[in-house]
This record gives C-alpha cells, structure tokens and sequence, in this order.
C-alpha cells in the first residue's frame, strides 16, 4: 500500500497521524510501504471568523501537529505562545474573547484570511501554509486538503430559559470552548452542508487510495461532517480500498473532547459496538470494512461481526507514538487479511 488516506477531525485525528507516519517510517506497520504517501482530509465545520480573521481548527492542529509546531502540553494551538493580543481585546472589552488567539497563532488566521479575501479558496490556502508546516518534515508524503472550499459551519441548540423559543443556537466553537460542552444539546444544525462540495482532490484521494482510515476522530461532528459533504460518502462507498476505522469510545466514554454529547444528540449510544454500527458496513450502504476496539470492549466483537464488519479489540490508548503506531498496524492488518 502507498497511498493512504484518512478523514479527521483535530486532536485524536492528528494524535492518529503522526503515529502512522512514524509507523510507516519506521516500517513498523506491515502492508505499507516505507515511501507511502498519506492525503489528510480535515473536517472544517467547526471553522469560523472571530476577530475579523478566519480560524481553521482542524486543519490548524493536524498542520501544526505533523509540523511539530503542537502544543501537547496544553492539547491546542503552537506551543510557545503567547497572549499579548488576546489581553489587550480583553482590555477593550471586545466580545469573544472567550476564544483564545495566540500571538503566534493568529499570524497564521492573518495569512489565511489574507489570501481568501484576495480570492483563493481554502484548498490553495491550505496548501500555502503547508508548505511551512509538512513540507519541511514530511517533503511530498503528507498532503492536507480540507474536506470542501464552501462555508459549512455546526452549530449547536441548546435549552435557554430566557429565549421565546426555549432554545438558543451558538455555533460549535462557542458550545465548545466558551460553554464546555456542558449543557444538554438538543439538535446539531450543519449550515451549508448540503449545498457544499469536496474541495479539490479529495475524490481523487478517495478513489486511488489502497486504504483509508477513519482515526478516532469525533464520529458526529468530526468525521460525521465530512461525511456529510455531498459526494464523500459516495466516494468512499466506491472505493476499491479497504476502509477501517478505530473506535473514539473505550469502556463507554469519549477519551477526550465531547464525543459522548453528540452521540446522544444523534441518538447513538456511546460504545464502541454502537458507533461501529452507526458507521455500518459498506456492504450494508455504510462506509467501514473493519472497525477496530479496545481490549477493553473486546464484548463488542459479536455484534460487530453479526452486522458483516470485520473487528478486532487491541489496546487503543494513543500514549506515543509506538504505541499509536501499533494501532495502525492492527488497523491495517485487520482489513488486509
């Protein structure tokens, strides 16, 4: 194998990632080729404009991750940073700053926003700054491309006691960060996706690649979105590669971020077995062909099986890249067999 693709989402994507790259490099996981190539399609609902500028976060963290420019340590944005310019919008009172723009990180919203405003749409832009952040580690062997170059943005209803309807709607970033994921969702609203289409190369991706991976990503609001753009879906469907995907759930909790509210917002139970099932079996108008599970939910395995998807249950914690690496090799000898 030497062209593999994977949808993500930001952290557990990009976590996903740069242990399969290890793995690839190191030649620790079997099947792939050591000069394999890997195309990154990144989730970008969760996009949106603040401060004047526009803010990427997925795309964003896989770059900076795969670029060593991660702050681990924090779990988002460059490390280094600092927050000269988020305290002085503080000292204006200007609102929204309740989401967090470094000084080092904002460079790269002022760049983006620079080129969209001077008519590039977001695929060239994402491969401009990418020429700093992979090309410089990974040469020609990692792409990133967004997963489309029209607005698609999630947002978020929620109970409010104050508002004539009951309900207010903030878009994701805001139930996210500003909220934390606290209060009971009552319905995900994906503006835009309909009419939306895959940026440019992601069917290509899609239909040459001899594997694609879905990491343990969000299910809903992650890789559900990508899956949402018009033609994605169908393209993975159709593609002659094998599909596999690892479970976000171990022991019937999210690892981190807010996996579990979504699901309920969906009406998917948070288990492995159970978001196996959501995704489905290609054979069966899903998109997997294996899914593979904890140690941990190994009781899963039965379900999984009776619905035709080939499962297995390895240990799924990403501690470093070793390990995440084993993941891969697992994954990938799960659908090679």
């Amino acid at each position: 194998m030497r062209d593999i693709t994977v949808l993500s989402g930001g952290h557990g994507g990009s976590k996903f990632i740069s242990g399969l790259l290890h793995g690839i490099s190191t030649g620790r996981i079997p099947g792939i080729e050591e000069d394999a190539r890997v195309t990154v399609i990144a989730n970008t609902a969760d996009d949106l404009w603040m401060h004047g500028v526009k803010v990427c976060p997925d795309l964003d963290t896989v770059m900076y991750t795969l670029g060593n420019g991660f702050d681990h340590d924090r779990g988002w944005g460059r490390k280094g940073e600092t927050w000269s310019i988020k305290e002085e919008l503080e000292a204006y009172d200007v609102p929204g700053t309740w989401f967090g723009l470094g000084d080092r990180d904002i460079a790269t919203h002022l760049v983006r926003t620079q080129m969209i405003e001077a008519g590039y749409p977001l695929s060239q832009v994402t491969t401009a700054l990418s020429e700093r952040w992979l090309r410089s580690v990974w040469d020609d062997r990692v792409r990133l491309l967004p997963m489309t170059d029209d607005r698609v943005e999630t947002h978020v209803a929620v109970k409010d006691a104050d508002s004539p309807s009951g309900l207010s709607v903030v878009h994701f970033q805001e139930y996210w960060v500003r909220l934390r994921a606290g209060v009971p969702v009552e319905k995900l609203i994906f503006v835009g996706q309909d009419e939306s289409r895959p940026a440019p190369g992601v069917m290509d991706a899609l239909l040459k690649a001899d594997l694609v991976i879905v990491p343990p990503s969000n299910p809903v609001v992650s890789v559900g979105t990508i899956l949402g753009v018009p033609g994605i879906r169908e393209g993975i469907i159709a593609t002659p590669a094998p599909v596999v995907g690892i479970s976000p759930i171990i022991g019937g909790h999210h690892v981190r971020g807010m996996a579990e509210q979504m699901l309920a917002a969906i009406g998917v139970g948070a288990t492995a077995a159970e978001v196996g099932l959501h995704y489905g079996t290609r054979g069966a108008g899903g998109v997997l062909d294996g899914w593979l599970v904890d140690a941990a939910d190994a009781d899963a395995l039965e379900s999984l099986h009776a619905s035709g998807l080939k499962a297995a249950a390895v240990p799924l914690w990403m501690s470093d890249d070793d390990s995440t690496a084993d993941i891969a090799a697992a994954a990938v000898g799960l659908v090679a067999r």
